[in-house]
């Protein structure tokens, strides 16, 4: 493996393409390490960064990491919305970490600006980060470094403080004013990047976390594309993804477990469907046929027959054919979550974790005063 003198946590974003050039402006070799899991990452603009920016970069998958840290619930708990940025930036610097000696590399950079995000960006956060990281040797903000305590990777000669820059706030005059410098070949648009900052998209994963025994990469990965069913009909929890359009008929497919119920129309154009078979929890035949005639009423053709319609079904490594009437009111009253609803059990939730919090407190306290 080629050597590097440093390992750049790459988004993709101007900060990060800003951070990783004064690196280079001073003569050091940079790996740039793009992470991607099902919330963020476009693994797919790799070969552009390549192109336009001349950047070494590769993917780092860490969809199973993000799954885990979103079931386990983040040690510092979510942003206004299902965002846990400090954990995910400890998860980052850490999977970072890990590789420095593989390549080579004296220190991690990233694009970090002093009071830029308000939960992961504050000093008090970036301070947080880099010890729970583990990362006090190694991390630089070249952004922000002047306005942030001396690290040892400047100390010790590496990167030199003063052709490093003192940014902070939310402003990107500054940001925009160094790109020019650096004549960037092209912008970024401002964006947080990240599906769980939205409340749209947690509408989508908090039932997932929530009804999922073992909440995977792949489930959230589902969970991305087309509408999102919930049944709690008889055993339940059941869910049903319904696509939109074609590009969701194809991502829904590619997505599905081995094991899935696969809905499809025999004699209209409409959507494809899959019911998510957790383990040991298959889909009784009623909620099947109930999932069948729910999934048929979002093809117009098939309502508009006004009979019964004919659709596939395949589960596992079976098939059949299904004869249902397309019905939106259905037995097992198939609804898509709400933001109100779901931001109640996540205020509900943080409120019983400070609560267990406070009483094991307060049991070690007693304990220890016996």
């Amino acid at each position: 493996m080629s050597s590097y003198d440093a390992v750049a946590l790459f988004s993709g974003g101007l900060d990060s393409i800003l951070a990783v050039r004064l690196v280079e402006n001073q003569g050091l070799k940079v790996k740039c390490l793009h992470f991607v899991s099902p919330f963020f990452g476009t693994p797919r603009q790799l070969s552009f960064w390549r192109e336009s920016l001349g950047l070494d970069i590769d993917a780092v998958d860490v969809g199973e990491e993000m799954a885990r840290l979103l079931a386990q619930r983040p040690v510092h708990g979510f942003g206004k919305v299902l965002n846990p940025c400090v954990d995910c930036k400890i998860l980052m610097l850490r999977e970072a970490k890990a590789r420095v000696a593989g390549y080579g590399a004296r220190c991690i950079i990233s694009g970090e600006v002093l009071g830029q995000r308000p939960m992961s960006q504050r000093r008090d956060s970036l301070h947080l980060i880099l010890r729970d990281a583990g990362v006090q040797d190694l991390l630089v903000r070249p952004l922000s470094a002047q306005v942030l305590p001396e690290s040892p990777v400047e100390r010790c000669g590496l990167l030199a403080r003063e052709k490093l820059c003192g940014m902070w706030g939310r402003g990107r005059k500054e940001q925009l004013a160094l790109a020019k410098r650096f004549a960037l070949p092209f912008i970024p648009a401002p964006a947080g990047g990240c599906k769980l900052a939205e409340k749209e998209n947690a509408c989508r994963y908090w039932p997932v976390l929530g009804k999922s025994p073992f909440p995977v990469a792949a489930e959230f990965h589902l969970a991305n594309s087309g509408r999102q069913f919930w049944s709690h009909a008889g055993e339940g929890p059941y869910w049903l993804c319904v696509g939109r359009q074609q590009d969701d008929n194809e991502q829904l497919r590619r997505n599905a477990f081995p094991g899935d119920a696969l809905f499809t129309l025999k004699d209209f154009p409409g959507p494809l469907a899959v019911g998510r078979q957790f383990d040991k929890q298959p889909w009784p035949e009623e909620v099947l046929l109930d999932a069948a005639s729910f999934m048929a009423s979002y093809a117009p053709k098939a309502v508009a027959q006004a009979g019964s319609v004919r659709v596939g079904l395949r589960l596992g490594p079976r098939g059949l054919d299904l004869r249902v009437l397309p019905l939106r009111q259905t037995p097992c009253a198939w609804g898509e979550r709400s933001w109100e609803a779901i931001r109640a059990e996540l205020r509900a939730e943080a409120r019983a974790r400070l609560q267990e919090g406070t009483r094991s407190r307060a049991s070690f306290c007693a304990g220890a005063g016996e």
